[in-house]
């Protein structure tokens, strides 16, 4: 088939999740779905591979990245975009003194989407920010910043759960246990923002006192009135959740060796506490993972961190395809015709 020309797409920067509302998050996870039924069949993934030839993408990742580099990469070639990317910022002119705001500009003259991760918050922010000022801007998509955002994991973590509890009522009306580095897991903060899109939903945070989550985001939470409390071992709470997101502790942002003090006992799913779970309850984790999670939960049908991994993927194809209006003609493909 010939490529999609989609029309010119207004500039749509994916920077911070409190801009989504419960409309976009239940389309993103309805175009989400159709991108994975469509990629099951060869013609299907033949239509994908052909929306967006004509689009090429900046992965800028200068920070370590496994699952949402690849993921990205790899949701750039579902859909024909080809990619480059600098991964170590000793390869760029910034060792030469060059400013982060030029290193942008000079990525948005070649490419037509510029995905971004930096060990420094709040960079996202300042590259969509300065292509709002340029003649030629390009979308900014945030896949992670220092430790105050990671939008795009937390879309693929409601795509997740959303999937998770189909035949439950969906995300409405249940309890979500977030626990582990809840002060500097940019995952959580993130996913507590979406969290006022849904309905009677309660938060339960399991963290070690010195690792608890920060106040502004219990302040989004009070203002939007989702219900919260603070639990400091696993075991309290365990039986009443309906989701538990392991986080591992974030020892890279250590500055006095605070996470060797943490008793991983009081904050880790073993065989032992599965008996303890709803039968109906999902294990979710960003990844990587650390003695968190033992590996023999992995056999457990409730364990859905590997299938909240390839979900990424999806749900990153499903985010190109709205920045670059080519969602539409998804949604016009007839699946059922597809043998």
């Amino acid at each position: 088939m010939p490529p999609l020309q989609p029309e010119a797409a207004p500039l749509f920067h994916v920077i911070d999740p409190r801009v989504f509302d419960r409309a976009q998050l239940d389309d993103l996870c309805d175009l989400t779905t159709r991108v994975r039924l469509l990629a099951k069949h060869p013609e299907g993934a033949r239509f994908l591979l052909g929306l967006l030839p004509d689009r090429r993408a900046m992965l800028y990742f200068v920070q370590p990245s496994t699952r949402t580099f690849l993921s990205f990469n790899n949701a750039c070639h579902v859909l024909g975009i080809r990619t480059s990317e600098i991964r170590d910022p000793s390869t760029s002119s910034e060792v030469k003194g060059e400013s982060f705001e030029d290193s942008i500009r000079t990525f948005s003259s070649y490419v037509d989407v510029i995905v971004m991760r930096t060990p420094r918050s709040g960079e996202a922010a300042r590259a969509a920010d300065l292509m709002n000022r340029i003649p030629r801007p390009v979308p900014i998509i945030n896949a992670g910043s220092g430790q105050d955002q990671h939008p795009t994991q937390a879309l693929l973590d409601i795509y997740t759960l959303d999937r998770s509890f189909e035949e439950q009522g969906g995300i409405d009306g249940k309890v979500i246990g977030l626990m582990g580095d809840l002060k500097r897991g940019r995952t959580v903060r993130s996913l507590c923002y979406l969290m006022k899109n849904y309905r009677n939903v309660r938060l339960v945070l399991i963290a070690p006192e010195q690792f608890a989550l920060e106040p502004d985001i219990k302040a989004h939470l009070r203002e939007n009135n989702i219900p919260f409390v603070d639990r400091a071992r696993l075991a309290d709470v365990l039986p009443d959740l309906d989701a538990i997101y392991v986080t591992r502790m974030q020892s890279e942002w250590d500055t006095a060796g605070e996470t060797g003090r943490v008793n991983y006992a009081d904050y880790s799913i073993t065989s032992e506490n599965l008996g303890r779970m709803k039968q109906t309850a999902v294990i979710m984790h960003p990844l990587p993972r650390g003695p968190e999670i033992a590996p023999a939960v992995d056999d457990d049908p409730r364990a859905v961190y590997w299938r909240q991994e390839r979900n990424g993927m999806w749900m990153r194809v499903a985010i190109l395809l709205k920045i670059f209006r080519a969602d539409g003609v998804v949604r016009d493909f007839d699946i059922s015709a597809l043998n």
